[in-house]
């Protein structure tokens, strides 16, 4: 007697009917590789300080094969697939020190944006949703006419600073963002200099596409003196 095995795809999923009439899950190569190189990205952001999504899923991906193959189609994770999975490593490593550490970033992230008041600071990034390690650097947005008045007021107070110009590309324009790095007993903080304008223009995630959460001094102190999650508003 001959039987019909009946294949179906859900989500990436093949389900397989057998002889014993139970769907049987067979998750796509695709998926698998994706699923690896999300794991070992997420490691590269634990337990290396890679700070960059882009950085870490391309280092991890040559170490499954060659990055040109890699990058195509489906087999490279979403930054929110690696975002997980670093959450995964954090709850199960950190969550016995995250509280404590999570307290000393923001009471240093609040101390550095009082002092930085003039270009109105608003905090994003680990450090703002909660998501840190070890590695975890402070990421503040400041608004300013130009770097160079940043940099004046840096230099006025005695503050050690890099600069470092990035080219980003939006649809077929380049635009230029100053970046300022600090070092705050030993942890970075990397201040992104937008123009004036741009403080009511709030930049998409590069994890979930939607608008960047952000938060004010005014939000993070009523973070901090109560404890609470970030929930997204102010």
């Amino acid at each position: 007697m001959n039987y019909q095995k009946e294949v179906y795809h859900v989500s990436g999923i093949e389900l397989h009917w057998g002889l014993e009439g139970a769907p049987r899950a067979i998750v796509r190569r695709e998926d698998r590789i994706r699923l690896s190189v999300a794991q070992e990205a997420a490691r590269l952001m634990y337990e290396e300080g890679v700070r960059e999504y882009r950085d870490a899923k391309r280092k991890a991906a040559r170490r499954f094969g060659p990055e040109k193959a890699l990058s195509l189609g489906s087999h490279l994770p979403s930054n929110a697939e690696i975002h997980g999975e670093l959450q995964r490593l954090i709850g199960l490593h950190e969550e016995e020190v995250l509280p404590e550490r999570l307290l000393r970033l923001r009471c240093a992230a609040l101390r550095l944006m009082e002092m930085l008041a003039p270009f109105e600071p608003r905090l994003v990034g680990s450090v703002l949703t909660g998501a840190v390690t070890e590695q975890s650097d402070i990421d503040l947005h400041l608004f300013a006419a130009s770097h160079e008045e940043v940099e004046e007021f840096l230099r006025g107070k005695g503050i050690p600073y890099e600069l470092e110009v990035v080219t980003i590309r939006h649809g077929g324009e380049f635009f230029d963002y100053p970046h300022v790095y600090l070092d705050d007993d030993g942890v970075v903080v990397e201040c992104t200099i937008y123009p004036l304008a741009d403080i009511r223009r709030i930049p998409k995630s590069s994890i979930t596409g939607k608008p960047m959460e952000r938060a004010s001094a005014k939000k993070l102190r009523k973070l901090v003196a109560e404890g609470e999650e970030f929930d997204g508003k102010g």
